[in-house]
């Protein structure tokens, strides 16, 4: 039985284990009729990385550094790297992955699937734009080396392909120089939506990274309050005398400080306990403070200290509603957190960045605007009837959903939301063309895989529709 990170719509599937990138062929080959999808370290939201009935490749074991080229600054590796490995690896020798997700806890090959993006898209882009080239095994024509000069299509219906066009096998990532392991951030307190998304537009073009933490409970005169933080890279020079040398600048172990209760009581998560903890949080930050030197470990993932967190949402589990809105819809953004905040629908976790320009990608997620990010509980009343009026909002105000977080869109919003899809399904289909590579998320969503689709009149909340292939 497997699940995404929420805990929703769990499904069983044969699970199969590669002990080498050569054995994907056989693996693919072998798949019955339910076909396979790869799967990393499960940190999918909703069921991208599930095939009910079918097999599920976990590429985990495939998990070497193949290469790293200092002078270039680039690394090899095979897919089931993760990016924690990969900083363990590389941070003391000076280099930090180009883009960094909300936590480490990622295979390059699931980055890769998902184009993530981080704090720091309006400056580097998504995953993908730092892939150089990355050898894929596609059912149809077999072992493939991409590259975005060379195979352009390919290269870029795989990035964000959500692993449909076939299996990640080795990538080769452009990598950032660091001086330490260490975030220089500048944090201000804002007391509204308007002044946050004014201080967010007026400030990240001279930050690498931006972020504004929510307090989607706050109403009124405070609707939209926030914390904004901006940061760059630690110099040496900002490091305190004694921590200077190499050695030291360049240390990176975090390590999971506390665990998640393995039970947690039904409605322990409510309006008021998330109040009080968001009220506890806004008041506890400085108006203003600049210049503050954390890990980057506790900047870039501070979730990842607690092993399992997403057990505190209960055995029902949770979703992470994320979204983007061209900066021209601010007042969308608006209508969106007001509806949020009315329904007190109780997320502790809401989190708003800027994108920058959009890559070839026909399915990746980031387009230049605003996009906000949520964890909200299953047991919340009345959730997918909400979810679902966001959704016509936002698809109708030139938005989208992020596929690699969602567990509920409506299917017929699908092809309004990545209107690119059609061009996405002709490059699959060369890539695929028996359909092999599947997936819960393509048979919830079967405009994936070029069916039609109609409005659903009805669903149970937290759980993908059933499609006949199921």
């Amino acid at each position: 039985m497997l699940s995404g990170w929420g805990r929703t719509s769990p499904s069983s599937a044969r699970l199969r284990t590669p002990s080498k990138s050569a054995d994907v062929e056989h693996l693919v080959r072998e798949a019955g009729e339910r076909g396979l999808i790869a799967r990393g370290l499960g940190r999918s939201y909703g069921d991208a990385a599930q095939n009910g009935g079918g097999d599920v490749v976990d590429m985990t074991s495939c998990d070497r550094i193949v290469d790293i080229d200092l002078q270039a600054g680039t690394v090899t590796v095979e897919a089931g790297v993760s990016l924690d490995w990969l900083m363990r690896a590389l941070v003391p020798l000076g280099f930090w992955p180009a883009v960094s997700p909300g936590t480490r806890y990622v295979t390059v090959g699931g980055a890769i699937g998902s184009d993530v993006h981080g704090k720091g898209h309006h400056r580097d882009g998504t995953f993908g734009s730092h892939v150089l080239s990355m050898d894929v095994y596609a059912p149809g024509p077999g072992h493939l080396t991409l590259t975005p000069d060379g195979t352009p299509e390919e290269f870029w219906a795989t990035t964000g392909g959500m692993g449909l066009t076939g299996i990640v096998e080795r990538a080769t990532l452009e990598m950032l120089p660091v001086e330490t392991a260490s975030v220089r951030v500048d944090s201000q307190r804002t007391a509204d939506l308007d002044s946050t998304m004014a201080v967010m537009s007026e400030r990240d073009a001279h930050y690498r990274y931006s972020v504004a933490w929510i307090d989607c409970l706050a109403r009124g005169a405070s609707l939209g309050r926030s914390i904004v933080e901006f940061g760059e890279h630690a110099t040496l020079g900002d490091l305190p005398a004694r921590e200077r040398s190499p050695d030291r600048a360049l240390r990176f172990g975090p390590s999971r400080q506390v665990a998640a209760p393995p039970w947690v009581p039904s409605g322990l998560l409510n309006r008021w306990s998330v109040a009080a903890f968001n009220e506890m949080w806004y008041r506890k930050a400085p108006a203003r403070s600049s210049g503050h030197v954390v890990a980057a470990s506790s900047f870039f993932h501070p979730l990842d200290a607690v092993d399992g967190w997403n057990r505190i949402y209960g055995k029902r589990g949770f979703l992470q509603y994320q979204f983007v809105l061209p900066y021209a819809q601010g007042d969308v953004l608006r209508a969106v957190i007001e509806k949020l905040v009315n329904a007190r629908a109780a997320s502790f976790l809401a989190v708003l960045k800027r994108f920058g320009p959009a890559n070839p990608a026909p399915l990746s997620f980031p387009r230049e605007g605003w996009t906000l990010a949520l964890d909200l509980p299953v047991s919340f009343a009345g959730l997918d009837g909400q979810l679902d009026e966001l959704d016509e909002m936002i698809a109708s105000a030139g938005g989208r959903v992020y596929l690699a977080k969602d567990s509920r869109l409506r299917p017929d919003l699908l092809e309004a939301m990545y209107p690119r899809l059609g061009e996405w399904r002709q490059i699959r289909e060369r890539l695929d063309p028996q359909g092999v590579m599947r997936s819960d998320l393509m048979r919830r969503l079967p405009a994936l895989a070029g069916h039609a689709t109609k409005r659903p009149t009805a669903r149970t909340p937290g759980f993908p529709l059933q499609s006949e292939d199921t």
